[in-house]
């Protein structure tokens, strides 16, 4: 199993609290997927930049795309650009490989089962209690990253982000950048929402004054 996968289970299972938006979640699978990838040698960090390595990525085929998609000439890929290209629609994908394998289905109503948009629900599994197990014993990453994307509708504080608290617990090399960076995007990610939000207020105030 991999970082961002057992976030995905951890993300949609019900006893985790509220669940973070597909946006939200998308940045940290992204952000996920780098930390396994620096962890697994197939990637380093210079400062804020992705530096592609010689070692191959990890089996696992969501992983090996990303390692395919890294920037591989100067000037190398900064990890917030990293966290927008990859993350986009990356919520998606993960859903997709979890339904193939069997760990995740559909649940149908009795008078419309096949309606198209139904929730996705976690399939008892070994790697769904792994998953649990991991943020249960407080695992830094895991925890780090579950905090960063607000799943808990907790603060981040403590576990990455702008004020670099993330120092405060033990991470693999290359991790705390990668955390902050995350936490720096979910803000900006929030920021954007709610200027678009003030802005379709006041076009609808507009339009009722008409």
């Amino acid at each position: 199993m991999t970082t961002p996968r057992d976030l995905m289970f951890v993300a949609l299972d019900p006893a985790s609290g509220r669940p973070p938006g597909q946006g939200e979640l998308s940045l940290g699978l992204a952000g996920a997927e780098l930390i396994d990838l620096v962890d697994a040698g197939a990637a380093e960090l210079d400062g804020d930049h992705i530096v592609p390595a010689g070692v191959d990525a990890p089996d696992d085929a969501l992983l090996r795309a990303a390692a395919s998609v890294l920037v591989r000439e100067e000037p190398y890929e900064s990890v917030d650009d990293w966290l927008w290209r990859r993350g986009r629609d990356l919520f998606s994908a993960y859903q997709a490989a979890l339904e193939e394998e069997g760990l995740l289905t559909r649940q149908r109503g009795r008078r419309l089962p096949f309606r198209a948009g139904s929730e996705p629900t976690l399939v008892d599994s070994p790697e769904r209690r792994r998953a649990a197990g991991r943020l249960t014993a407080e695992e830094p990453v895991l925890t780090a990253l579950v905090a960063a994307v607000l799943i808990h509708d907790e603060s981040a504080d403590g576990f990455g982000g702008s004020d670099g608290s993330a120092e405060s617990v033990d991470l693999p090399d290359g991790a705390e950048a990668v955390l902050a960076a995350v936490g720096d995007a979910e803000l900006e990610l929030a920021a954007v929402r709610q200027r678009r939000d003030v802005e379709q207020a006041a076009f609808d105030n507009i339009w009722r004054g008409v």
